[in-house]
């Protein structure tokens, strides 16, 4: 491993330290895991996020749900209160 020193503005310092601490590591190894992804193209990208997105609209419309009566809900809600209690 080589030692390698860049500058960063104060917001993106900020941004790249919270985004590091959301997942646990060091500011370094959040640096090399996005050099890694944007090396191997894996940046994100919202067009094809979206793509994502569209294509798998309505997939779910053909699945088979079961039928909910009225009260359904409330009363499964009650008996996670019980198993919870």
């Amino acid at each position: 491993m080589k030692r390698t020193n860049i500058y960063l503005d104060d917001e993106q310092t900020e941004l790249l330290d919270r985004l590091a601490r959301s997942q646990g590591i060091s500011r370094a190894e959040m640096i090399r895991r996005l050099l890694d992804g944007a090396l191997r193209n894996e940046v994100d990208d919202v067009a094809a996020d979206l793509a994502a997105i569209d294509e798998s609209f309505g997939v779910l419309a053909s699945a088979d749900w079961p039928e909910r009566g009225t009260g359904d809900r409330e009363a499964h809600l009650a008996r996670m209160w019980e198993i919870g209690s």
